[in-house]
């Protein structure tokens, strides 16, 4: 029973390293994507805009 537990335990153990790698991989893809992208600072001009403008609605509104 004991080489049972060990046995799982390694399996959950790689199972969840695996997926952290995965997981770090796609990030890390996914900031490149992001950084490579032509649109990356003149989207984040136009959302910070917008939020500007939606944060001065809802003040007159209140």
């Amino acid at each position: 029973m004991n080489l049972a537990l060990v046995h799982d335990r390694l399996h959950i153990k790689s199972f969840w390293e695996k997926r952290i790698q995965d997981d770090s991989e796609h990030a890390e893809t996914e900031e490149q994507r992001r950084s490579q992208s032509a649109l990356g600072g003149e989207w984040l001009v136009r959302l910070e805009a917008r939020n500007k403008h939606l944060k001065m609605l809802n003040e007159s509104f209140l």
